[in-house]
């Protein structure tokens, strides 16, 4: 997301975001945060058929924030709105850890399962090879009765 639109989101001016984020540098690696090249910012202008800059209200290139950097964004920002979003992200991560660690013992079974399909898997192929070869024995053997099955020659009276 844009920084100008995360600013929107957490109810602060887009420099303040960006004050915080300098202040804070640390908190947003590569991964978490980049800022848009020229080429970057004019493809995204024209998909959204703005020509002008001014227009935009871009002074510079604006900052672009992947999932990790939203969240690390809710914890470097004093807003309202970005505490609770991160009280929320604190309360989803603990709550994903509990339904993990109470559901573990599903997890294994479900990987018990996989392996024991896994294994009928192979089983079934090397049987597949047996059975094609039997209806190919018994085509041959079909086809051998078809030769005889055509009249023969008296022999004798």
């Amino acid at each position: 997301m844009l920084d100008r639109d995360l600013a929107e989101m957490y109810g602060v001016e887009t420099r303040r975001l960006n004050e915080q984020v300098k202040r804070n540098e640390k908190r947003f690696p590569e991964d978490f945060m980049f800022q848009l090249t020229e080429k970057e910012l004019a493809e995204w202008k024209s998909q959204n058929a703005t020509s002008n800059r001014e227009l935009m209200g871009l002074r510079k290139l604006p900052s672009v924030f992947t999932e990790q950097g939203v969240a690390m964004l809710s914890s470097v920002l004093s807003s309202e709105v970005a505490i609770e979003v991160n009280i929320q992200i604190i309360r989803i991560f603990s709550r994903t850890r509990e339904v993990i660690l109470t559901h573990k013992d599903v997890l294994l079974k479900l990987a018990n399962v996989e392996k024991q399909i896994l294994k009928i898997d192979r089983r079934t192929e090397l049987n597949e090879k047996d059975i094609t070869d039997i209806f190919d024995a018994l085509n041959q053997l079909i086809t051998k009765e078809d030769a005889f099955a055509s009249p023969r020659k008296k022999i004798g009276f």
